[in-house]
């Protein structure tokens, strides 16, 4: 199965998910199961399925034919060429192409100028007055065509203007930014493009990723430190008449295949196997010709001759438009696809499927919980009951009074329940003040000021590896206060069970891991990049403290940010059973006592009492059956994954 019809399967088990944890969720809301916490966690849960991407980035250095291969892989329904692809450089900047419904077909442009105000693109993402717009008339190719050459564009700078956006201006013939007889130097017009588009598979949550050649690259910090790295697959192409140029061989290190960097989903395509098409050549030679070429790239990347994968992205587009199935084939681009799909939808699907299936398991269990607390106290009362039939009225009032003093206990125990939220809201808010961006800023503003004053490179060095340190500081504060809290909470968990006979299980335990992870990842990168001896002798500190800046910290501030989220959603599934099975016995404490009242004032006769808790019991069993039968269903849904 190639690309698009595994895509579309896998966007279609995500959409029955998102549908049946939907469902559910109305169940439980109608038959009064879900409390605001657990509402709200299953909010959270389809909005992560209804948000969940799959990126695809294509990277190679100039005239690769990235945008030939995008074509041919993804819009040959068109008929024609849609992104811009012809000798020489046509992506000129990093381009999304993705599916907002939010949104009309169009296309966002951000100026390069922009680089000057020191902030990344994700920083102007949501500020609209910053993009250039231009709409798109999907029912046209040709007015698609014409649109998409705008990423295409460049502009002409004075060389330290040149120089202060980031690009390398040479003099030599051979530098790609170089000064002109005008004295200017070209450089692209957009620093980054997104492409609103209503492809089938971009609307099932496919992003694809356009990027141009090393320089830009490497002049885009976001690009090299998020959007790559966390890409589900990379593309690099290669060009089957050069092999592995010098350049191509710095981006692979560098951003793709070298040491730290994740291998999952990297897959190297050698492109314009056309060229070694010789009609004086047999099938056979030619054949040769081109495992020949792939074992030289594979050996030079240090990788195996079958991780390499051989096509004619211009072919494989004719044959797509002219319904040529034979030339198809000869291009190998099925075969490519067929490798895309297998690394990128499986392992995507299991991961989705782990994660839904770890926080559903847990908020179904809750929901059980509940009901076998209900049922529990049902049959408590309907013992209650039951066993008064023969008594007289001063066996109803004993009763009452029994319940009353189990009553008292229990608000008594609540005082002790509210002093530990307090000291949970205490612990909570100590945690978020580990986590809060105005740390980040501090830290940030001492960092910059002590790089900037530095007078020797050993200075600015120790500045970095500080920003570092005290990143993880806060981070292992912030640790600390989750295990008091998970302890705390533990304890909490169980005096209630004890002395109330509350069923709660074990608190959800959490971990900032991942984040320090991050943090260890995004050194790694500086201490490669910018905290080296060549570049603290070669460079001004000034460009180095902008660059550790808008290429590092902006990246640590993300990572502290989606702690604070995943942490403010630990913290409610943590107190939510508490919460839930606290207002629970306090409602059934009340209807006992409800019930023995109306008996005794002789509201009700006993038998009708009865009649009543019996006919809840087994409308409680029946609910019980539905939501092992709703859950079933999602379960059997994740066990597909």
């Amino acid at each position: 199965m190639s690309l698009a019809p595994r895509f579309a399967a896998y966007a279609e088990w995500r959409t029955q998910l998102a549908a049946r944890i939907g469902a559910l969720q109305d169940w439980l809301v109608r038959n009064e199961l879900a409390g605001p916490q657990t509402a709200l966690r299953f909010a959270l849960l389809q909005d992560r399925l209804r948000d969940d991407k799959l990126t695809v980035a294509f990277v190679a250095e100039f005239s690769r034919g990235k945008s030939e291969l995008i074509n041919a892989m993804f819009f040959s329904a068109y008929g024609s060429r849609i992104l811009p692809s012809s000798a020489g450089r046509t992506t000129m900047c990093p381009t999304e192409l993705r599916w907002d419904e939010g949104k009309p077909a169009q296309l966002e442009l951000l100026p390069i100028t922009t680089r000057a105000s020191n902030r990344g693109v994700s920083e102007f993402r949501n500020r609209s007055e910053a993009w250039t717009v231009v709409t798109l008339d999907t029912g046209s190719a040709n007015a698609m065509q014409a649109a998409l050459r705008h990423v295409s564009e460049t502009i002409r700078v004075a060389p330290d203007e040149a120089a202060s956006l980031g690009f390398a201006v040479g003099e030599e013939a051979s530098d790609l930014y170089r000064v002109g007889a005008d004295g200017l130097v070209e450089v692209p017009r957009w620093r980054h493009a997104l492409i609103n588009f209503p492809h089938p598979l971009l609307q099932q949550g496919l992003v694809i990723l356009d990027t141009p050649g090393l320089n830009a690259v490497g002049a885009e910090p976001e690009l090299t430190l998020s959007l790559l790295p966390n890409a589900h697959a990379v593309l690099f192409l290669l060009a089957a008449d050069t092999g592995v140029s010098q350049s191509d061989l710095v981006i692979w290190k560098e951003y793709i295949g070298g040491a730290g960097l994740p291998r999952e989903g990297r897959l190297v395509v050698l492109n314009k196997i056309d060229g070694q098409w010789d009609e004086l050549k047999s099938r056979a030679e030619v054949d040769g010709e081109i495992a020949r070429q792939a074992a030289s790239c594979a050996a030079v990347l240090g990788l195996a001759p079958t991780q390499v994968y051989p096509v004619s992205a211009q072919k494989a587009l004719v044959a797509r438009v002219n319904a040529d199935p034979a030339l198809l084939q000869r291009s190998r681009l099925p075969l490519l696809e067929e490798a895309l799909s297998q690394a990128l939808i499986p392992a995507r699907r299991q991961l989705v499927g782990e994660r839904v299936a770890s926080e559903f398991m847990a908020l179904a269990a809750g929901v059980r919980t509940l009901q076998e607390s209900r049922l529990a106290g049902l049959r408590s009362q309907l013992e209650e009951l039951v066993g008064l039939r023969g008594k007289n009225q001063g066996v109803v009032e004993y009763m009452m009074g029994q319940i009353g003093s189990e009553k008292a206990a229990f608000e008594a125990g609540l005082q002790r329940y509210y002093a530990v939220r307090n000291v949970f809201n205490s612990h909570s808010a100590s945690l978020f003040s580990q986590l809060n961006s105005d740390n980040l800023r501090q830290l940030t503003r001492e960092t910059r000021s002590t790089m900037l004053e530095a007078n020797f490179s050993s200075a600015l060095s120790e500045a970095m590896n500080a920003f570092f340190a005290r990143s993880r500081e806060l981070l292992l504060a912030a640790g600390r206060e989750i295990d008091e809290i998970l302890e705390m909470m533990d304890a909490v968990y169980r005096r209630f069970a004890s002395e109330h006979g509350l069923k709660l299980g074990a608190p959800t335990a959490f971990s900032l891991n991942r984040y320090t992870a991050e943090i260890d990842r995004l050194q790694s990168w500086c201490d490669t990049h910018l905290n080296t001896m060549l570049t603290l002798l070669t460079r001004d500190k000034k460009n180095i403290t902008q660059k550790f800046f808008e290429e590092v910290a902006i990246q640590i501030r993300r990572a502290f940010e989606q702690a604070n989220k995943d942490v403010e959603i630990w913290l409610r599934a943590i107190m939510a059973p508490v919460e839930t099975q606290v207002r629970e016995h306090q409602l059934q404490l009340k209807r006992r006592l409800d019930s023995l009242r109306r008996i005794h004032q002789a509201t009700d006769s006993l038998e009708e009492r009865i009649s009543e808790f019996e006919a809840a019991e087994a409308a409680l069993a029946r609910q019980m059956e539905t939501l092992d039968s709703l859950a079933g269903e999602i379960e059997a849904l994740l066990r597909r994954s």
